[in-house]
Formats: C-alpha cells, sequence, structure tokens
C-alpha cells in the first residue's frame, strides 16, 4: 500500500497522525500533547490546555474541542469515549 504520510513531515497543518485514547486522570499528562481532543458522548471535559491553564468545557455528542491540550481531568471530567488527536 501506498503510504502518502511517509514523506509527509508532521505539522499543525493537516491531519494528526493518530487517535489516542485517553482516560481521564488526576495529576496526570497526556503521553503527547494532543492538537484536538473528540468525544463520543458529551459532557465536560475539564482540562489543562498547552499553555498550562486550567479549563471546563461541555461539548456534545461527536463534539471536538479544538485546543492544544496537555492533560484530562478526572475531576469535573463527565464526557465518555474520549480521544486525542495527535501529530508527532
Amino acid at each position: 500500500m501506498n503510504n502518502i504520510f511517509s514523506t509527509r513531515s508532521a505539522s499543525l497543518n493537516g491531519p494528526g497522525s493518530d487517535y489516542l485514547p485517553v482516560t481521564p486522570a488526576d495529576g496526570a499528562e497526556l503521553p503527547e500533547v494532543a492538537v484536538a481532543l473528540y468525544v463520543e458522548s458529551g459532557g465536560s471535559v475539564a482540562f489543562t490546555s498547552v499553555r498550562g491553564t486550567e479549563r471546563t468545557v461541555v461539548l456534545c455528542d461527536g463534539g471536538w474541542l479544538l485546543c492544544g491540550v496537555r492533560a484530562v481531568k478526572a475531576s469535573g471530567t463527565t464526557a465518555q469515549g474520549i480521544h486525542a488527536v495527535v501529530i508527532s
């Protein structure tokens, strides 16, 4: 199979390279900074932005959070099926 990504460098100007499943955890960062989050079942998402700011947003089913995210907190998160979009 021809892999069109094999010669492409990681960039914020294109699609992510993978989705990583997210288990919300207080005091733990994601293994990679996410460029966005996707939630299967809506609810609140408590997170730490790439700048270090703690925020909580409410997303609908199939919702997207288009923000650099370095941690998703268990406390305050009710959304389910959270996935991190990464580019590395």
